[in-house]
């Protein structure tokens, strides 16, 4: 078995030579040498003679370059095509000597790979620090671009995969894929013909079911929505060059437009100047669903219609059927985010309602034109139902030419003469969209609009009050027209169309998204207080749990008010009753859940419930109390006992309750392995307080990108959760950079759609296994164990800030601006305050990954000296064996030390770290190989990844461009640092820099706030980017 680092990437790889004036462009490599032309076979013996000089590094590369996996893998000729054609450019702008510099990187990191001598990164660092400022700058950006092209490449063959086989198995796709998971029409099979479940259960469970999937602000997407526009297009591109049937001349064509779309990315400035705003990241997140979200759900939908009838179900999935939902935290998420105003959620909520009309009015014409091939000119096939319509004017099919005032007169020609009344219907229904749209976008811009609310629509369904002829809902005239078509034996046409519009506007409403709100729980008891000290009644921070509960549940019974506009307010008191004010403003179908961070006493959301209506907020929000730390998880049981006890708060939320769980702050706070397992004891204990209460309980998971944050694969994810826990209602967290990976491009978005449908409609009808009671009293030890060497040394080291701080670039990471948020919750403190998302982050970039396999060592040795006390390596065997939970968490922590690299983190100690606190750092290398070691025994492997060859593959491809930049990152931060490291650097390689005295000029200009030295800034910023693409995380 090799050693996953014994063979690193390489591209290298000999294609058909480069592009050239009057050449025919090389076909992809996949398609067959014997494919190729005559003239692409001349330009191989060209770019031959002209390469020579390269063709020995080349020749060492190509062997090391890691062999398909199965037949159909086709991932280094993705590659390696991408980034050919990449190189070939980067000849073009700067020169044969420039290139050569890259391949010297490739080559040194390529052998630091194989033969895992530190001294070749030495000799890289000594490369790298030799070169002028720009230069260094165009190295970095060359890897960062060339690991995104990587990245492109894996998505495609992800979709080829998927496509050449029936079924796949044993393969996570990093954090935020699962090629795993059977897709909709295999679990259904399994599920009756393996599992004995009728089709009608299956159909019964699958239209009740929920999926919300919920995109957040998380700061975690480093790529520039420019670029990822442009890695759309090279997405398209590579995959029709590759495709089969094209002619010499497409082909010719496609390659000269990837080139060109490489070229542009590569021009593209990857860094951002300043910090996004919190409308920017709505933006770039509604982009998705512009992209690719929006007519995904439809065409998902009909997979599931389609994968129904072939286990013999012949009805589809009803349009209104809540299967999937989508919500945002993008200008909701308030949580130590003060960029996230009032004025910013009114803001956000009124342009994802601007936004959601002016798609629905953009289908429209197609629609009618459709739907108006039915009539077929024959009045007498008219349903009774629309020819009595109230959306006729006059109440019935006029005489005269439809010109009425409510129809536009661009749809509904002169010549109309009463046989057209669905575009009657359906033209009023465009009209109102367009006032919809129309009087969003004045009030946005204005604060007013002149447009009547009755002119436009307020509902998706009908509202009791509302049932006059001016309040139609907007799924009212679309019923009607799909009765009326399938009353007169249109129904083929009906389910067009018409079902997928119906379906967008049961999934999307009228506000596209249900933005949350999230506050937390400290910022509603500083709003109390004011309110309590006003009322002259004591300090509501200093009374204890019990009376603020009675007084709020008091209070909540009655009817006063309880503050005026003479309520003294400091500025933040200010900015939460603002909220609550915008809440009650806006319409109520832009609002989800009011999420409460820190949540730890019934308290929390008492409060929050009297602030709502003290606020005037008519149809108050669902309150969600989030748990997050280790001792929150281990009381939330205790909280929602008392909570469900309350009679005020037990009537209120009529049988139902959702409570969110929190990933990232409980790993921060206890490692890995404990706050996984508590995760998984508190779902149980808090479903078995709801049964109890006799409330049907939605837990919310709040999962990050990297498993040090809750991330992983979603559908083995879902079917690790405990049995009863699902039970067919799924709220998560969607965030950063996995947002891309799952709705990035339209197979990536059904993927994502089907993985979770999938997984929840299984984990429901087919539970997982329950721990056996050794299996949890061995846990149970282990995460205690586990628990107290991470917190011995985080928390407890007296010197661990300082070394995290040195070895890190930890201190730097805001000068990425990749978000509205601060980094920290406070200002100075320790790891307490930081956020755990620069707390993975930073641990990330060294590939060192401490707070997601910290403890776990401890925990192994422990179990493994169990052996009669029920403990042993067999009794974690065969936990890993029958256990989903135990397994997932074990996989997981296999990918992530295959991902690591010790050496690389030494290399950051070298450089960085002072020399007093080096043995710190070669203590901790210790405690990683040692914790590695005893991983593969629990798992059963020699080596790393050995049952996965598909990942193993693809961390191999990327290795050689992470190191370098590894490499490059860490001398840039002794530069930054260490003010007396100057080393000598050499004359300008690049074309563009040679005879231009002007590059630190310009940089200085670039980053007129930067006290670094010119270009540092910027190679450093290109490096954390990079080491991210590489990764395939932040934070």
């Amino acid at each position: 078995m090799i050693s996953l680092h014994s063979a690193p990437f390489t591209l290298l790889v000999k294609l058909p030579g480069r592009r050239r004036s009057g050449l025919t462009p090389p076909r992809c490599a996949v398609r067959g040498a014997g494919n190729v032309s005559s003239a692409a076979v001349r330009e191989m013996a060209v770019a031959e003679g002209r390469r020579q000089h390269e063709y020995s590094i080349d020749a060492r590369l190509r062997q090391l370059a890691p062999e398909k996996v199965s037949a159909d893998d086709r991932l280094v000729d993705y590659e390696t095509l991408l980034v050919a054609r990449f190189l070939d450019i980067l000849e073009d702008l700067h020169g044969g000597d420039f290139r050569q510099v890259v391949e010297d990187c490739l080559r040194l990191s390529g052998e630091y790979q194989s033969e895992g001598d530190p001294a070749r990164l030495g000799e890289l660092g000594g490369l790298l620090t030799s070169l002028d400022v720009g230069d260094a700058i165009m190295v970095a950006s060359s890897f960062s671009h060339m690991l995104n092209l990587a990245n492109l490449a894996e998505e495609i063959q992800m979709v080829y995969r998927k496509k050449a086989e029936a079924s796949r198995r044993g393969d996570f796709v990093d954090e935020a894929s699962a090629p795993t998971e059977s897709d909709i029409d295999e679990t259904f099979q399994r599920l009756v013909r393996g599992l004995g479940k009728s089709p009608r259960e299956v159909f019964d469970a699958l239209r009740s079911q929920t999926i919300d999937l919920v995109l957040t602000a998380h700061p975690t997407q480093s790529v520039r929505r420019s670029l990822l526009q442009k890695h759309a297009s090279i997405r398209s591109c590579l995959t029709q060059l590759c495709g089969e049937g094209i002619s010499d001349n497409e082909e010719q064509e496609i390659d000269e437009a990837l080139q060109r779309e490489i070229l542009a990315a590569f021009k593209t400035d990857e860094i951002r100047r300043t910090p996004p705003t919190p409308q920017d990241e709505m933006r770039a997140g509604m982009s998705y669903f512009h992209d690719t979200i929006w007519n995904g759900v439809p065409k998902f939908l009909r997979r599931v219609d389609t994968a129904l009838k072939n286990i013999g179900i012949d009805e589809r999935l009803p349009y209104n059927a809540p299967l999937i939902q989508f919500s945002s935290w993008m200008g909701g998420d308030r949580d130590g985010n003060p960029r996230v105003t009032p004025e910013v959620t009114r803001d956000v909520c009124l342009l994802a309602r601007m936004m959601a009309a002016n798609m629905y009015f953009s289908k429209m014409a197609d629609l009618m034109f459709e739907v108006l091939a039915a009539l077929n000119f024959r009045f007498e096939f008219l349903s009774t139902d629309i020819v009595n319509s109230d959306f006729i004017p006059g109440g019935d099919i006029p005489s005269s030419p439809c010109g009425a005032a409510t129809t536009s007169s661009e749809l509904v020609p002169t010549s109309c003469t009463g046989r057209e009344p669905y575009r009657i219907i359906l033209g009023d229904v465009r009209d109102k969209l367009y006032n919809t749209c129309e009087r969003a976008r004045q009030i946005l811009s204005k604060g007013i609009s002149s447009i009547p609310e009755d002119q436009t629509y307020t509902n998706v369904e009908q509202v009791a009050k509302f049932k006059l002829k001016n309040y139609h809902s907007f799924l009212e005239p679309l019923e009607l027209c799909y009765r009326s078509l399938c009353d007169c034996g249109d129904k083929l046409i009906a389910d067009g169309s018409l079902l997928d519009l119906m379906r967008q506007v049961s999934t999307f409403g009228l506000s596209l998204v249900k933005l949350d709100i999230r506050q937390e729980s400290e910022r509603h008891t500083d709003a109390m207080d004011a309110i309590t000290t006003h009322l002259g009644i004591g300090s509501y921070r200093e009374w204890p749990e019990e009376r603020r509960q009675e007084w709020l549940v008091s209070e909540l019974r009655g009817r006063r008010p309880l503050f005026g506009p003479d309520l003294p307010q400091s500025e933040e008191v200010a900015d939460v009753l603002g909220a609550f004010r915008v809440i009650a403003e806006l319409p109520a179908d832009s609002f989800g859940a009011y999420i409460i961070s820190m949540a730890t006493a019934p308290s929390d959301v008492l409060a929050v419930e009297l602030l709502q209506r003290e606020c005037g907020v008519k149809k108050p929000l669902r309150v969600v109390p989030l748990f997050e730390k280790l001792a929150d998880l281990q009381q939330a049981r205790a909280t929602m006992e008392l909570l469900f006890s309350v009679d005020w708060y037990k009537e209120r939320i009529d049988g139902k309750q959702e409570i969110m769980i929190g990933y990232s702050d409980s790993g921060k706070d206890a490692g890995r392995l404990s706050a996984a397992w508590q995760l998984y004891k508190a779902q149980e204990e808090i479903v078995g307080v709801a049964e109890r209460h006799g409330v049907k309980l939605t837990i919310f998971h709040g999962r990050g990108g990297t498993v040090g944050r809750g991330g992983g694969p979603s559908h083995l994810a879902i079917l690790s959760q405990p049995p009863n826990t699902v039970n067919g209602s799924l709220r998560v967290t969607v965030q950063g950079e996995v947002i891309e990976k799952s709705f990035g491009e339209e197979n990536l978005c059904f993927r994502t759609l089907q993985r979770f449908t999938a997984a929840t409609l299984e984990h429901g009808m087919n539970p997982p296994v329950s721990p056996k009671p050794e299996w949890r009293r061995l846990l149970d030890d282990m995460a205690t164990v586990a628990t107290d060497e991470y917190r011995s040394i985080v928390f407890q080291e007296p010197r661990f800030v300082e070394y995290f701080r040195a070895a890190t670039p930890e201190t730097e990471y805001g000068r990425m601006n990749i978000g509205s948020r601060p980094s920290k919750r406070k200002p100075g403190g320790g790891i307490e305050s930081l956020r755990a998302i620069p707390w993975i982050f930073a641990w990330t970039q060294t590939r060192f990954h401490l707070p997601v396999w910290l403890g776990f060592g401890a925990a192994f040795r422990h179990a493994m000296q169990q052996s009669d006390a029920g403990g042993g390596l067999a009794t974690l065997r065969e936990m890993y064996d029958e256990w989903p939970f135990f397994r997932v968490t074990i996989d997981l922590l296999e990918m992530v030390f295959a991902k690591g690299d010790p050496g690389i983190a030494a290399l950051y100690d070298e450089l960085l770290v002072p020399d007093d606190l080096r043995p710190f750092g070669e203590q901790l290398r210790a405690n990683y190989v040692e914790t590695q070691r005893l991983l593969l025994q629990v798992a059963g492997h020699k080596d790393l990844l050995e049952s996965d060859p598909y990942l193993r593959q693809r961390l191999m491809l990327r290795d050689s461009y992470i190191t370098a930049l590894n490499v490059c990152q860490a001398y840039t931060l002794k530069r930054i640092r260490d003010g007396g490291f100057r080393p000598e650097t050499r004359p300008p390689l690049s074309k563009e820099l040679l005879g231009s005295s002007a590059v630190a000029e310009k940089l200085v200009k670039l980053n007129p706030n930067s006290e670094y030295d010119p270009g540092l800034e910027d190679t450093l910023i290109l490096t954390m980017k990079g080491i991210a693409a590489g990764m395939q995380n932040t934070g």
